[in-house]
């Protein structure tokens, strides 16, 4: 399997991502965005310390200058290529993944992510043909601290957050390397940290919030400490899973609504983007604030370039990715859970209230079926519901008055993923039902 993904370079270390390519990785980076400037962060993996070397190597190769930013999170290491001079710049991360593997996070300028779309493939064929070429002059490394400017932008949000204790489950991971700055300096603010030592041996679970047994141990905490909500992020936290008091989980999309009263209230009209796995509720809820609500295909770099070109000052996905236009259009899971803060502040409710409030439709989540033919069988359930309101934006959307179902290809695994959303339970589990009759069993 390819380690050059629909929105990263991904693999396991070293059998199929080492130094040696990872070198000719960061020659090949470079060199593609024809770069004279560029940040380079890492995560806290056991590997990432030599990882990242090798690929500055091989940038400095290509004869371009390298601002080491050295341990950093995604979203700092965003956040500094949108600020410092530079024409992009990558993490060295595999974000949730387990610890084996390693990877990298890449961006031109103003954190402007590359993709299966742009940039990736060049890359790939660059690496695997060997046409990088040497540069006449080989660049320089200087060290640059962000941490303390990353700390402070991100504390800059929180403006109406009333006290109030909180869980977070760091996981072991970056989330670890600044959140506890960044939430120790809101005023009334009761932090209960879990699992705050960065460790790239992920000792306690797998730094992965959409895996709902990685939210067992917050559960319990929040509940044996009567906290407010409770957080947890991956492991370049960049996304932010939560939970309500009653140590229930909060939907994304749910929590791209709370955000968005935040965002609306202080840039009425914009448009708020959301991915179309993501309730209806969404799109009900930002027009009735006055919003403009955008609906896009998943993923962070569709997300992202469709922001810009939309005028829109933030959104959501289904994943736990939060976007926002003040911090350079990217995600960041400790903005997200202060925006939310934010908002319940002004609203002088409890996230178990602002949720069940929204809690207005049946939805199934999203399914994954491993199947021999994915066309074949889209082309099945369009076949099936030819009467409803269809659009193929991502996969196959099929739309009903009382129902909806999307059924599209993932883009990094090898699966079908279906979501489905009724307005009452009977519905939802008869067209469920129906579904799995067309695409079989799921995994």
């Amino acid at each position: 399997m390819s380690i050059f993904k629909a929105y990263d370079i991904r693999g396991t270390y070293p059998d199929q991502i080492d130094e040696r390519i990872a070198r000719r990785i960061g020659h090949a980076f470079a060199q593609f965005l024809a770069a004279k400037r560029l940040v380079v962060g890492r995560d806290m993996r056991t590997m990432a310390p030599s990882v990242q070397d090798a690929v500055i190597d091989g940038i400095l190769d290509a004869g371009c200058d390298v601002l080491d930013i050295g341990l950093a999170s995604t979203p700092a290491t965003y956040y500094a290529i949108g600020k410092l001079p530079c024409d992009g710049g990558l993490c060295v991360t595999a974000s949730h993944n387990p610890k084996q593997y390693i990877g990298f996070k890449l961006c031109r300028e103003d954190a402007r992510p590359l993709s299966a779309d742009y940039g990736i493939p060049d890359i790939q064929r660059m690496v695997e043909h060997g046409t990088a070429t040497p540069a006449l002059r080989r660049g320089k490394r200087d060290q640059v601290e962000v941490t303390r400017d990353f700390v402070s932008h991100i504390a800059g949000f929180a403006r109406a957050i009333r006290p109030m204790r909180i869980a977070v489950d760091y996981a072991n991971g970056m989330g670890a390397h600044e959140g506890p700055a960044i939430l120790a300096s809101i005023p009334g603010l009761e932090v209960v940290p879990m699992y705050e030592t960065l460790d790239g041996t992920f000792p306690n679970h797998e730094a992965n919030p959409l895996k709902e047994s990685n939210l067992d141990d917050l559960r319990k905490k929040v509940k044996e400490v009567r906290a407010t909500l409770g957080l947890a992020f991956d492991g370049d936290a960049d996304r932010c899973a939560f939970v309500d008091e009653a140590g229930r989980t909060v939907h994304a999309d749910l929590i791209t609504v709370i955000i968005a009263r935040d965002l609306l209230a202080r840039n009425p009209g914009k448009g708020v983007i959301y991915d179309l796995r993501s309730s209806k509720v969404v799109p009900q809820e930002i027009l009735r604030m006055g919003g403009r609500p955008v609906r896009e295909r998943v993923g962070h770099s569709f997300m992202k370039e469709t922001m810009r070109a939309t005028d829109c000052i933030g959104g959501g996905e289904l994943s736990g990715h939060f976007y926002f236009a003040e911090n350079y259009f990217t995600d960041c899971g400790v903005l997200a859970a202060i925006m939310v803060m934010n908002q319940l502040g002004k609203e002088g409710r409890s996230l178990q209230q602002s949720a069940d409030e929204l809690r207005r439709y049946f939805g199934t989540g999203e399914i994954n079926f491993k199947v021999p033919d994915k066309d074949a069988l889209m082309r099945a359930v369009e076949s099936r519901y030819k009467d409803a309101r269809i659009d193929h934006l991502d996969g196959v959307t099929v739309t009903y008055s009382d129902w909806w179902v999307n059924v599209r290809p993932s883009n990094t695994e090898p699966y079908l993923r279906m979501c489905l959303e009724a307005d009452s339970q009977a519905l939802m589990e008869k067209k469920k039902a129906e579904l799995f009759a067309i695409l079989g069993k799921p995994v």
